[in-house]
């Protein structure tokens, strides 16, 4: 049975831990960690099963097969390399750190250099499958239009930067069009996915971002169209929030547990 590791105990690592706890997925939750010590009591309070160690990322390496990042795009930067060296898989939810071309070619390498696997689940959109297999033959454009209420996007350092008040938008308004390298350092907590496209398509460079914010929203939409040599095809998804972050769609939690359970199962489905 793997031993996991699950660094950051957010709206994400809450949800995947609990998952572990309650046997949904056949791993063994061994350890958890985050910075801020509160976080880690919630975390624990609803695990019912299981009593995991609080480890730091240098000693959690020691004990697992398999490191689970659901910090932030500032804790790749640690958990990522440290967990490679160490011989560890690892998998990434803060997919967006990895606009940073240095950073996504040292973790290849290590990875390469070690055996290592290293996982991008899907987050909160559909159609990364068919990119992937679309991305067999070439690709000629991929975008994807972000629309979210305004207080999803507070904080974001795009807003900040350019004293956007949120509060005064009463209609849908584009805030945002881009690339994805821009994109995912703008809003570092709201369009990860824009990184995932980015890898398993044509990359940062070349993907288009779009996002709107829309105070008549209850859900957050993500709609991505991609056009090559195969064809077109359009996906759109209206993600319910998490319960305990706005900014977090529960889908991208739900994708965290499935890729896990994959990663866990013998039986391989899908692209």
């Amino acid at each position: 049975m793997l031993k996991i590791g699950v660094f950051g105990c957010g709206a994400i690592g809450t949800e995947l831990c609990k998952a572990i706890d309650s046997g949904h997925i056949g791993v063994e939750l061994y350890a958890v960690y985050d910075r801020h010590e509160q976080s880690i009591i919630d975390l624990k309070e609803q695990l019912k099963n299981t009593d995991p160690k609080v480890l730091d990322i240098v000693e959690m390496v020691k004990h697992v097969d398999l490191v689970v990042e659901c910090a932030s795009q500032q804790a790749v930067y640690e958990v990522v390399p440290t967990t490679l060296h160490a011989k560890c898989d690892v998998m990434v939810i803060s997919v967006g750190a990895f606009a940073d071309k240095k950073l996504l070619d040292t973790t290849f390498d290590i990875a390469k250099e070690n055996g290592c696997k290293v996982y991008f689940p899907s987050g909160a959109i559909v159609g990364l499958d068919g990119l992937t297999s679309a991305s067999a033959a070439s690709i000629y454009s991929v975008t994807l239009t972000t629309q979210k209420h305004p207080r999803s996007l507070e904080g974001a350092p795009y807003i900040v930067q350019n004293n956007i008040d949120l509060d005064s938008i009463k209609g849908k308004a584009v805030l945002f069009e881009g690339m994805a390298s821009e994109a995912v350092k703008a809003f570092p907590a709201n369009v990860n996915v824009a990184a995932s496209l980015s890898i398993a398509g044509i990359g940062f460079d070349k993907t288009k971002v779009k996002i709107v914010a829309n105070p008549a929203l209850t859900r957050n939409i993500h709609e991505i169209t991609v056009e090559g040599e195969f064809g077109m095809f359009t996906t759109r998804v209206e993600n319910v929030p998490a319960p305990t972050n706005p900014k977090t769609s529960y889908l991208a939690a739900l994708s965290a547990i499935s890729t896990l359970k994959k990663i866990a199962d013998p039986l391989q489905v899908g692209t």
